[in-house]
């Protein structure tokens, strides 16, 4: 027997808000029923796993020990592009010229996530 991936979770100060900004990178969006002010919150995506936000009372102290990758389905650093105007912040960046590597970004929260190239990029 094994296990499935169900959720990745986020804690996090404010469940909706930070799911906002995640229902933006995803394209998926939080679950119809909730709401601003919820303990909990989550986006379901097509492949059966879920990003999942609770609030939790102390602040993010220092770097995450898991983190979310992401694969986009344009060219890296356009993804980049968007996601700094939805309101990431550049980390660490681990671009190389040739085309390889990948960003560290960080969410509004500042959970840090990576940014690889696109599968027929890399």
């Amino acid at each position: 027997m094994a296990s499935t991936v169900y959720n990745v979770a986020f804690d996090c100060a404010n469940p909706y808000e930070l799911a906002a900004f995640w229902e933006q990178v995803v394209g998926h969006p939080q679950h119809e029923e909730d709401r601003p002010g919820d303990e909990e919150t989550v986006i379901e995506l097509p492949t059966g796993m879920n990003l999942y936000f609770q609030r939790v009372p102390e602040g993010k102290a220092v770097k995450n020990r898991v983190h979310v990758c992401l694969r986009p389905d344009r060219p890296r650093d356009a993804e980049i592009e968007r996601l700094l105007g939805i309101g990431a912040t550049l980390l660490e960046d681990k671009r190389e010229p040739d085309g390889t590597g990948w960003a560290v970004l960080g969410d509004p929260e500042g959970n840090e996530f990576c940014v690889l190239s696109r599968k027929h990029d890399s």
